[in-house]
C-alpha cells in the first residue's frame, strides 16, 4: 500500500479526531530522497483554481491538450494532483445577476465532472475523496468566491449552493459587498449583520469559511464569529511581500491557533518575484510563524496571468516538491504542505 493510500485511509475511520501522521519511516539522515516518489506518495491538494471561468465560457474543456490555460486533466495527472478545488468566482461587475452567474458556474462544474467520469469525481466529503483515490480519479471540490454577490442578500441561497456541492466559501473578492469589506474597499468596518448570519449558516452546514480577499477588520470579525478551523485558500505572507492581499504574521498566527491553513498563492505580484525560490521563501516564513501543520497549496492557476518560473502550470508541481526537499524539508513535512494539512481541515470541518 502506498503512502498516499495510507494517508487517505486514516481519514475515514471512526477515530476521526486522530491527527494525520506519516505511517512510514523517514529516510536516514544523508540518504538520497527520490523527490518524484515523495510527490507521488503525497495526497496533493490545490485549494484554489479559477478554471470554471473558461469552462463556463466554452473556451476549452478539461481534456484540452492545446496548451490553453494552466489546468486541465492531462496536466493535473502530470502534476500528481489528487484533490482540486474549483472556484466559482463571481466577478463584482456581475453582481446585479450574481445568482444567475453562480448557477452558470455551478452548472459548468457539474458538466465537467459528468463529462469526465473516467478522471474526475465530485467530492463533498472526506469519504468521497478517499473513494476517488481508490478509483484512480481526481476528487473535484466546489468552492464559491465572492459569496456575497452570488447570493444577492438571500441567505437561503447559501443552502442552495450547499446542495449543489459547495464545500468552501469566500465571502468577498477585493471590493466590499453586502457581507463584508474586501481587501481593497472598506465600506462597513468589517462583517455586516448579514455577513454574520451567512457565516453562521456556513458553519451550521459544515462549509469551510475562506478569509482570502477580506479586509483586515473583516478577517478579525470572521475569527470572532466562528469556531473551529478557517482557511485562506490562496494568500501569501505580508512580511515577505507587503501587499493588500497578503496576511500579516498576526493573522497567520491566529489562523494557526484555530487549526486552519493558508494555501500559498503562486501569483508573482503577491509573491514579490516570479520564481520558484520565492514561493519557497513564503512557505519558509509561514512555517516559521505558523508551524508546519498550517501551510498548504492554493495556486490560483487560471486566475493569474503571470506565473513563477518552474511553476508555469499545474503539471509543474513536482518542481515544488524538489525545491522543498532541497531546502531541507523532510518527506513527511513536504507531504503535509502538499495536501496533508488541507485534508486535516477537511476532516475537522466536514467530518466524514
Amino acid at each position: 500500500m502506498t503512502v498516499r493510500r495510507v494517508l487517505l485511509a486514516v481519514l475515514v475511520p471512526a477515530a476521526l479526531a486522530a491527527p494525520l501522521r506519516s505511517p512510514v519511516a523517514e529516510p536516514a539522515q544523508g540518504a538520497v530522497v527520490d523527490a518524484l516518489q515523495v510527490h507521488r506518495d503525497a495526497v496533493v491538494v490545490d485549494l484554489h483554481v479559477d478554471t470554471l471561468l473558461d469552462l463556463a465560457a466554452g473556451k476549452r474543456s478539461l481534456d484540452d491538450t492545446g496548451g490553453k490555460g494552466q489546468v486541465d486533466i492531462p496536466r493535473l495527472r502530470r502534476g500528481g494532483v489528487d484533490v482540486q478545488v474549483f472556484a466559482a468566482y463571481i466577478n463584482p461587475r456581475e453582481a446585479a445577476r450574481g445568482q444567475a452567474r453562480a448557477r452558470e458556474l455551478v452548472a459548468a462544474f457539474h458538466r465537467a465532472t459528468e463529462r469526465h467520469t473516467d478522471a474526475l469525481a465530485p467530492a463533498r466529503t472526506v469519504e468521497e475523496i478517499a473513494a476517488a483515490e481508490r478509483a484512480g480519479k481526481i476528487a473535484a471540490v466546489l468552492s464559491v468566491e465572492n459569496l456575497g454577490d452570488a447570493i444577492q442578500d438571500e441567505v437561503g441561497q447559501v443552502d442552495w449552493l450547499s446542495g449543489q456541492g459547495m464545500r468552501i466559501a469566500g465571502l468577498t473578492w477585493n471590493p466590499a459587498n453586502a457581507l463584508a469589506d474586501g481587501a481593497r474597499e472598506t465600506r462597513h468596518g468589517g462583517l455586516t449583520p448579514l455577513g454574520r448570519r451567512v457565516v453562521a449558516r456556513l458553519q451550521d452546514l459544515g462549509i469551510i469559511v475562506d478569509v482570502s480577499h477580506l479586509s483586515p477588520a473583516a478577517f478579525w470579525d470572521v475569527l470572532s464569529s466562528t469556531r473551529g478551523p478557517i482557511v485562506a485558500t490562496h494568500s501569501d505572507a505580508w512580511a515577505i511581500r507587503p501587499h493588500y492581499r497578503n496576511l500579516t504574521d498576526e493573522q497567520l498566527r491566529a489562523l494557526a491557533a484555530r487549526g486552519g491553513v493558508v494555501g500559498i498563492n503562486f501569483y508573482p505580484e503577491f509573491l514579490g518575484a516570479a520564481t520558484l525560490e520565492q514561493v519557497v521563501k513564503h512557505i519558509d516564513h509561514m512555517v516559521r510563524v505558523m508551524g508546519i501543520d498550517h501551510v498548504a497549496l492554493g495556486s490560483d492557476f487560471d486566475g493569474i496571468d503571470k506565473v513563477p518560473r518552474g511553476l508555469e502550470d499545474v503539471s509543474r508541481l513536482p518542481n515544488l516538491t524538489r525545491a522543498l526537499l532541497a531546502a531541507g524539508y523532510t518527506p513527511e513535512q513536504v507531504r503535509k504542505i502538499l495536501g496533508g494539512n488541507a485534508l486535516r481541515v477537511f476532516r475537522n470541518v466536514w467530518g466524514r
